[in-house]
């Protein structure tokens, strides 16, 4: 049972006395960061370089304040999400934030409405340093800008394009009943969540009837689901069309200034490893000692009882340790973390669930959000959420704030760096063979449910879409089809693709974000690269891979990626991290 908050330790809980004293500090600074809400002085001057560098100036002066309320007030709500008072808050940051919105709405289109000769005369000007990437970026977009009429015209059906995503999430989460299932005389009610553990369960009948169960309630609404899912994809080839783009996989890459070789060579790169994701569900089948390996078999854990269960402290000792190879910087940021209680550890009644890493460049300090319990999970989840801490730290600390943001595409990759040097720090200390056989499929389905899983989804995104550009009716059947084909394409022979999985497409929400799913992929595929070449060449590679760590949002994602020996245009980490998997593979088999 959840403990009261007041029963936590002090040193375990946020001290948010760093951002306000009290809520009427914070009520302070949020009116006045109202009040100041007004940029019309330069609505129709951003073509006189003065102007607009005065504006961009006044924007990052609001943000600043602006993003430091509103931490707060959502840190509040989350340490108890009961709380009305931090819940009132909360919504009126909410107010502010989106009279800031339509305050500065027509920059971007003003920015883009002006010469491409007057843009490169800024971003070549040294006043504009802190800006010139993002100047950049809006000129790149240039030529997918319509006329005043035409993004007017975009802009009013945006409530309507993003309809799609709003109806599945409906249709998943209010209207979808699940069955209830019986397993050796005991009823249990399906839930997203109750599916999830069951699958987990060394319970074969109770994988098997919760697998069967779950999906029959897709299966029920599938006509509806892909019509809704089929209707996103018409309008993303609607929108990549009117404005010009090559294709929308051109459009969604764009977004974040990813060169398109990166979606090739990943699709590539895991194609041609699929040997070893065969290889592995093979080693699955004879470690579980089934005749017929099924879906619902493939995400019990492989060893038994040989969880980490460890008290948050001898974790957090834990977590340095793994860590050590990354110096006694990172080691110094770390223990201030633990000691000027940058992290929320334990969880309490009305908490939010979950975990995350929050960095506003305002604050002395990033903070971390735990509901701590004694499990291998938990443990790495430390380690996680610190990477995230520190990639935010030595951003903000080295850049612009105009420039400490890094990109979705980079976000994970140093929350898995820690994760990837905490596991090999563990097999590399552990003389017990359970507990290592343990870390193996730990991460060996770290990789698989991650690279392998994730580019099959890519995959599968970029068949509908190129199908639906190409003028090709999709239906139900259709993407049925497409997607049992890539499942036994990606899971092999020894495994039964049962006609259930035919519809795991109609149960992802991430398919409503176009070609989303693809950066889990290359995040951890970049971050394994880092780790092995942390371990493999010691001291440059940390001080390449602190260089990404303080890049931010200077440069695109890929490019600062190679700061830290990562080329995703090219296929040398792919190659790493696929031999970093058949080496665990291997070492499994041979315990």
């Amino acid at each position: 049972m959840a403990k009261l908050r007041s029963e936590v330790s002090e040193n375990l809980k946020w001290d948010l006395t760093g951002i306000f004293k009290n809520d009427e500090e914070f009520k302070s600074l949020l009116k006045t960061v109202e009040q100041k809400i007004d940029f019309s002085k330069y609505e129709g001057k951003l073509g006189d370089e003065k102007a607009l560098l005065d504006c961009l100036k006044y924007m990052d002066e609001i943000d600043y304040d602006l993003e430091k309320v509103s931490v707060y007030a959502f840190m509040k709500k989350d340490l108890d999400t009961r709380d009305s008072v931090a819940n009132a808050l909360n919504a009126m940051v909410e107010t502010v934030y989106v009279k800031y919105a339509q305050a500065v709405s027509f920059i971007t289109p003003e920015l883009t409405s002006l010469s491409e000769e007057y843009l490169k005369g800024v971003i070549a000007n040294p006043d504009f340093k802190d800006y010139d990437y993002s100047i950049k970026c809006i000129l790149d977009k240039k030529p997918h800008v319509l006329s005043r009429e035409s993004e007017n015209l975009l802009a009013l059906g945006g409530q309507v394009f993003g309809g799609f995503h709003d109806i599945f999430t409906m249709i998943d989460n209010a209207d979808m009943t699940f069955p209830e299932i019986e397993v050796k005389g005991e009823k249990i009610k399906l839930s997203h969540g109750a599916y999830s553990l069951a699958l987990q369960s060394d319970d074969r009948e109770l994988r098997e009837k919760a697998f069967k169960a779950y999906y029959s309630s897709y299966i029920a609404h599938i006509n509806t689901i892909a019509a809704t899912y089929i209707g996103n994809v018409n309008k993303d080839v609607f929108l990549s069309r009117a404005r010009k783009y090559d294709s929308c996989l051109s459009q969604a890459l764009s977004a974040e200034d990813v060169n398109p070789a990166v979606y090739e060579n990943l699709l590539e790169s895991i194609n041609d490893a699929l040997p070893l994701v065969h290889r592995y569900v093979k080693d699955r089948k004879d470690v579980l000692g089934v005749d017929e390996l099924h879906m619902y078999d493939i995400y019990t854990p492989l060893v038994e009882n040989a969880d980490i269960k460890l008290d948050y402290e001898d974790a957090f000792k834990l977590v340095k340790e793994g860590l050590a190879p990354l110096g006694e910087d990172y080691a110094n940021l770390l223990q201030r973390a633990h000691d000027e209680r940058w992290i929320d550890v334990e969880e309490t009644e009305g908490k939010r669930s979950g975990a995350y890493s929050v960095c506003v460049y305002a604050l002395e300090h990033p903070f971390v959000l735990l509901n701590y319990q004694p499990t291998s999970h938990d443990v790495f989840t430390i380690a996680h959420e610190l990477g995230h801490s520190m990639h935010s730290y030595k951003s903000d600390r080295a850049q612009a704030k105009a420039k400490a943001d890094y990109k979705i595409f980079v976000a994970e990759v140093a929350s898995t760096v820690n994760e990837v040097l905490l596991l090999k720090h563990l097999l590399k200390k552990t003389e017990d063979k359970k507990l290592k056989k343990y870390l193996l499929s730990y991460y060996m389905d770290m990789i698989r449910t991650t690279a392998f899983r994730q580019t099959m989804f890519a995959e599968f995104e970029f068949i509908a879409h190129d199908a639906a550009e190409k003028g090709q009716p999709l239906t139900k059947d259709w993407l049925n089809e497409q997607y049992l084909s890539l499942n036994k394409k990606y899971y092999g022979n020894d495994i039964v693709s049962d006609s259930e999985i035919a519809y795991e497409w109609a149960r992802i929400p991430h398919f409503y974000r176009g070609f989303y799913v693809y950066k889990y992929a290359t995040g951890i595929i970049s971050a394994i690269s880092i780790a092995e070449r942390i371990y493999n060449e010691g001291e440059k590679a940390v001080e390449d891979y602190f260089k990404f760590l303080s890049s931010g949002g200077s440069d695109s994602p890929v490019e600062l990626l190679k700061l830290a020996g990562v080329e995703l245009t090219k296929k040398d980490a792919f190659k790493s991290a696929m031999k970093s998997f058949e080496d665990a593979l291997t070492e499994f088999e041979n315990l």
